[in-house]
């Protein structure tokens, strides 16, 4: 009878690639809205967790105090499967309400339903509220309108059975309101899990204009943009380079980050347009232009830093230029499958396993990142400990059980059997003398330290 409540684990700097915007069209893996208002059942989560929740921005930089996750996969029944994010064309029928990131920043109406006074656990194959019943009380029609900002992937009932699930901020729950006055007891006593219903809904009372921020990592062979303070949810970036504009990648499902290209190959000064929720050019077509911040100096270190920028309108109604396709964009982060933590399971930046071997002047460390019931999430640091640089990079090394490859970033991993290797991306693979980089897996099975852990310099 405990509900849900769980603090998200967010990889940085993931591999991962998007499907492209054309001009004038949503992207093809588009899920349609459901037809509002929808009923379903409602969990709540503590956080974001750190840097960025799901849709790519830091719990302090949402556009409002209040937010939900919704479904990444429709699962029903399926309670082991973690599809790879984006979700590809051929699977568009597993797509869940997050809609690959499609629906972040976008705003939902919710709105309080029957309390479950049986168990509601989420347990597989069970219903949702059992050894009890749906019963309404005063709390029933107390409404809060919402920002989407992450995903539920998680391997239980709520979010594989129930398409129109919703996990709430738990500091959220006594802020409903019934004629304008908080319920303000809502939660513990009077949760126990929830229907509710919700629709989406256009950005209440918005002024202003969009913000734009450049991600942890970011930098000019990489440039990933958070765009927030939206009207009406975000369908697309469009970025002008050598005078066409072209379509940026999503940063893997994070729907609130994209990678635009600089107007100038290798550059640092960048202009885009956006698009929302319908295909629409925001504000007209309104064109922004900004620059790489010189406190990034190579590489933005904060998980958020802000730009400013200058706008120049475009013509309202005019037809858009046509949109070239994008090129393959660099690694960009992703989301780990927001796994429940255990109550032992404490993440860490420890160093675990042996003392790292090296391998013609190369070393590499492990290092536990996240784990909960059933999976983790690891850091493998390679350091060129020579006294010449390298062109690239590998690393290899052997699980120590039946431990099986969910996810990897800032490389190309593959397992075959008990063994992982991995080589450089394009991007970090040169490594001066005593220079390091990372890359980082997502793992299904039990945490243990890997054997053989390696890494070798060409």
């Amino acid at each position: 009878m405990t509900p849900q409540s769980r603090l998200r684990l967010v990889a940085a700097l993931a591999a991962g690639a998007a499907a492209l915007l054309v001009a004038g069209q949503l992207p093809a893996l588009a899920v349609d809205d459901p037809p509002a208002p929808v009923t379903g059942n409602a969990t709540h989560f503590d956080g974001l967790g750190s840097p960025y929740g799901g849709c790519g921005l830091p719990q302090s930089e949402l556009d409002a105090p209040d937010f939900v996750a919704l479904n990444v996969y429709d699962l029903p029944g399926d309670y082991t499967s973690y599809p790879v994010r984006p979700l590809p064309p051929a699977q568009a029928d597993r797509i869940g309400l997050w809609n690959n990131g499609l629906n972040c920043g976008r705003f939902v109406r919710v709105t309080i339903g029957d309390r479950c006074t049986g168990t509601n656990d989420g347990a597989p194959g069970q219903p949702f509220c059992r050894n009890g019943s749906w019963v309404a009380d005063g709390y029933n029609g107390a409404t809060l309108t919402m920002v989407v900002a992450d995903s539920c992937g998680d391997g239980n009932a709520w979010c594989r059975d129930d398409r129109n699930h919703l996990d709430l901020s738990t500091g959220s729950l006594n802020r409903f309101a019934r004629g304008g006055v908080p319920v303000g007891d809502l939660y513990p006593n009077h949760w126990n899990n929830r229907r509710v219903s919700w629709s989406f809904v256009p950005a209440p009372d918005y002024s202003g204009d969009i913000r734009i921020a450049f991600l942890r990592g970011a930098q000019r062979y990489w440039p990933a943009i958070a765009v927030s303070h939206l009207a009406n949810g975000i369908h697309g970036v469009e970025y002008l380079a050598d005078g066409v504009w072209r379509a940026a990648a999503m940063n893997s499902d994070m729907g609130q980050s994209y990678v635009p290209g600089a107007t100038t190959a290798g550059g640092t000064d960048f202009q885009i347009r956006v698009r929302d929720v319908t295909g629409a050019l925001v504000n007209g077509g309104r064109v922004y232009r900004f620059a790489l911040p010189a406190s990034c100096g190579g590489t933005c270190s904060a998980a958020y830093t802000p730009v400013g920028y200058t706008t120049s309108d475009g013509p309202t109604g005019s037809p858009s230029p046509t949109v070239s396709p994008s090129p393959t964009v660099s690694p960009s982060p992703t989301v780990s499958p927001s796994p429940t933590l255990s109550p032992t399971s404490t993440p860490g930046s420890t160093p675990t396993g042996t003392p790292p071997p090296s391998s013609g002047g190369c070393a590499a460390t492990w290092t536990v990142t996240g784990a909960w019931a059933g999976g983790f999430q690891a850091e493998v640091t390679v350091r060129n400990t020579g006294t010449s640089a390298a062109a690239g990079w590998s690393s290899d090394f052997a699980f120590a059980g039946g431990q099986r490859l969910v996810n990897a970033w800032n490389a190309t991993a593959t397992q075959s059997g008990a063994r992982v290797t991995a080589t450089n991306a394009a991007w970090n693979g040169a490594l001066a003398a005593g220079g390091v980089t990372s890359w980082g897996l997502v793992v299904s099975g039990d945490n243990q330290p890997p054997a053989e852990l390696r890494c070798t310099l060409r």
